[in-house]
């Protein structure tokens, strides 16, 4: 089963629960889905749907800073459990180790030697960890590795 179709399906079940705060997230991924589909005229793939949830959930966090910072603990509570539905789409995450072993392998599989070959390494990880890793703290990774 693909994934939207999974997000479809969790869509009916919070209908027929009357789950009404879990039902609007779940429809506000769908709705995220496919606008992201008309724009680009295409039908998303898992690893495309995987992204769309990466940048929702990025949107949250920043959120929740904003609205802790301005003394909004209603709003935390409401963006934090939307997080926390986004987060349940995504593969288990990866262990640091796992990530420095990947890095280490796609390091050597593209021959990079320096910073100039970080984009051919990131692109490697990227199909490979997508989903399951904060790209940002595998950014960080890579440049220590390249020697920045």
């Amino acid at each position: 089963m693909s994934l939207k179709e999974r997000i479809t399906d969790d869509m009916k079940a919070a209908m027929r629960a009357g789950e009404k705060e879990r039902l609007a997230a779940i429809r506000m991924i769908t709705a995220a889905i496919k606008q992201r589909e008309v724009d680009e005229r295409i039908s998303l793939d898992d690893g495309q749907v995987l992204s769309v949830l990466e940048k929702m959930i990025k949107q949250r966090k920043e959120s929740v800073a904003q609205f802790a910072a301005g003394n909004r603990p209603d709003l935390v509570a409401k963006e934090t459990a939307e997080m926390a539905l986004l987060q349940a789409y995504l593969p288990a995450a990866m262990s640091e180790a796992e990530i420095d072993v990947l890095v280490g392998e796609s390091i050597a599989a593209t021959g990079a030697a320096s910073i100039k070959d970080m984009g051919k390494v990131m692109n490697l990880v990227k199909s490979k960890a997508q989903g399951r890793a904060d790209m940002a703290a595998v950014g960080a990774k890579i440049k220590a590795k390249l020697g920045v």
